[in-house]
């Protein structure tokens, strides 16, 4: 997690980025900005509190990390912070270059340094990139002796992060640690940020590996499995919910562990092993088989593991616990049903 309880501001820079598509500008500053002391908290509490994923990347290149060019700029800033103005316009320039697809809007860029930003209880220094693309309405209210008057006015919602990404001074040898943010595209302009710009790609650590299990787990059960075996919506709900309670209850995970208590029979084991294979290589990822769980991200990935029965369009069944509560059959007139038993009704 990133905290802020000693750090400070030291280096701001602030250039416009239009879309070079659309045949808008690129609008560099002529230096660093100077901010009031009570800006600068305002700007930490803008740029820092929306970075609560633990979802952690590296700068890369696929021929030499030192082709990668926001990786060389920060490293020019680590090296003399006094250099960050000219190397922030270089990364402006950069931004600007990738900035052509239609739907990506122009904004302002800033480039940070950060002295004592706090990362799972280490300080480093840290630089911040962020964009800020939208503009909210803002009522402004002045008061003249007795009387007031309304107007308005359009700026940035210091509770509206769009787009960021934090590196830390940290790992330099493997393109540093970086964390990222994107709050605004969500389609293909969203590869611009991420790929384009910062071209990043995730750390395999424990949120990787705990992100990536549960995914494969989750398309186990609900694609694979019902091509291979016999089963029903309800024991597909139920195998979801045991996944799920086993990642929440335990700090480690073990492959063979996790396979035997939770698919138990021996050929839906080896199913189970033969579809990771299969699932790691169409999706060119390494799936450690044991390591440390990641709270974080079981607490994300649980929220697709929908535990849902869906029945025509007339009902849904939601299975939070014990299967042997449901039964399913057909009656004399080949209707399909499901029985609930219950104690309460709430």
């Amino acid at each position: 997690m990133i905290y802020l309880e000693n750090t400070e501001i030291t280096n701001l820079a602030i250039h416009f980025v239009g879309n070079k598509s659309e045949d808008d500008f690129f609008n560099p500053s002529k230096s660093e900005i100077r901010v009031e002391e009570n800006i600068k908290q305002l700007l930490l509490n803008y740029f820092v509190p929306p970075f609560k994923s633990e979802e952690y990347f590296h700068f890369y290149h696929d021929i030499d990390i030192n082709m990668n060019e926001v990786y060389i700029c920060i490293s020019k800033i680590f090296e003399d912070n006094g250099a960050l103005y000219e190397q922030s316009v270089n990364l402006a320039k950069h931004l600007f270059e990738q900035s052509i697809h239609p739907k990506i809007k122009e904004g302002e860029f800033y480039t940070v340094y950060f002295k004592n930003l706090v990362l799972d209880g280490e300080a480093f220094d840290a630089v911040g990139l962020f964009k800020s693309e939208n503009k909210d309405t803002f009522l402004k209210v002045d008061r003249f002796h007795d009387n007031f008057e309304l107007d308005s006015e359009k700026g940035i919602n210091i509770n509206k992060l769009d787009k960021g990404c934090i590196i830390f001074n940290k790992e330099q040898e493997n393109g540093y640690v970086v964390a990222v943010v994107d709050h605004t595209n969500r389609g293909a302009e969203a590869q611009y940020w991420m790929d384009d710009f910062l071209h990043v790609r995730q750390i395999k650590d424990k949120y990787y590996n705990t992100h990536n299990l549960l995914t494969f787990t989750k398309d186990f059960i609900t694609k694979e499995l019902p091509q291979q075996f016999e089963i029903t919506k309800a024991d597909q709900v139920d195998l979801l919910n045991k996944s799920v309670k086993y990642f929440k209850e335990n700090d480690e995970f073990g492959l063979t562990e996790f396979a035997n208590e939770i698919m138990a029979q021996p050929e839906v084991i080896n199913c189970f092993n033969e579809y990771k294979s299969v699932f790691e290589k169409e999706r060119n990822l390494e799936i450690a088989d044991e390591f440390d769980i990641s709270g974080s991200a079981v607490k994300k990935q649980a929220r697709i593991f929908k535990s849902v029965i869906k029945l025509d369009k007339n009902f849904h069944i939601y299975v939070h616990g014990n299967r042997d509560l449901i039964e399913q059959g057909i009656d004399e007139k080949g209707r399909r049903y499901y029985k609930i038993y219950y104690t309460e009704e709430n």
